[in-house]
């Protein structure tokens, strides 16, 4: 990949955001050797208006966007692209008889925030409870004691990941005057917490987010305005 040391932390992901089309995203998945994962996640129809193989599509996204271009200004494209449509998906039941779908299986939301090993994990435990209550000859509700709980984390992911791409978290992330108290109650749901119901944000989570963008768009304008020259504080 070609990344210059100091120019990507290669323990981390990075995901970087286009810088005019904000519902397009790229990430960068380092790997042992030098090399990288490199993708971007767009609309078909935005993608429709780049021409060329996978990887000069891509390229020619990535040349819009100055950070991530920089970072991989030294890159060799030496690995055929490829593209993947309708990632997305779910089904119409959880469980039935004699079966129980566990994570991705179950249903994908977005890989954006990486929330499939924790939708996994989630998903093994609560099914694991109820097949040794059935095993012990207990009566088992798969629908209040599988469906529902971890449905119930699933809908967590799915508002921020909605509030990714309608722009709303965005303008939380991105906010200049952050709030420790609301990064960490965000970081805690995104680092796997999503059925923590303490969390106000797990408890309401697509009315809070979108109280809190509205909040940190509002507040931004207001400090661009108060920065530009002559702008008199009110």
């Amino acid at each position: 990949d070609g990344i210059a040391h100091g120019d990507m932390d290669r323990s981390k992901i990075l995901i970087t955001v286009h810088p005019v089309h904000h519902e397009v995203w790229f990430w960068t998945i380092p790997f042992a050797g030098g090399r990288c994962s490199q993708g971007v996640v767009a609309t078909p129809e935005f993608l429709a208006r780049y021409q060329g193989s996978e990887v000069e599509r891509l390229r020619a996204i990535i040349a819009e966007t100055p950070s991530l271009a920089h970072v991989l200004r030294n890159a060799v494209w030496d690995t055929p692209g490829r593209s993947i449509t309708g990632y997305a998906a779910n089904v119409t039941a959880l469980w039935g008889k004699g079966f129980a779908l566990l994570g991705n299986a179950g249903e994908f939301l977005d890989p954006v925030f990486s929330s499939g090993v924790t939708i996994a994990v989630t998903s093994a435990s609560l099914a694991a409870r109820c097949i040794a209550r059935a095993w012990r000859g207990e009566a088992v509700d798969w629908q209040q004691d599988y469906a529902v709980p971890l449905q119930a984390g699933v809908n967590t992911f799915r508002a921020f990941v909605q509030g990714w791409y309608d722009g709303g978290f965005q303008d939380v992330i991105f906010h200049e005057q952050h709030s420790p108290e609301i990064r960490r109650m965000i970081a805690s749901i995104l680092a796997g917490y999503a059925w923590d119901a303490k969390n106000p944000y797990v408890a309401e989570p697509q009315r809070r987010l979108q109280v809190l963008g509205e909040v940190c768009r509002m507040q931004q304008l207001q400090l661009h305005k108060t920065q530009q020259p002559g702008a008199v504080p009110a």
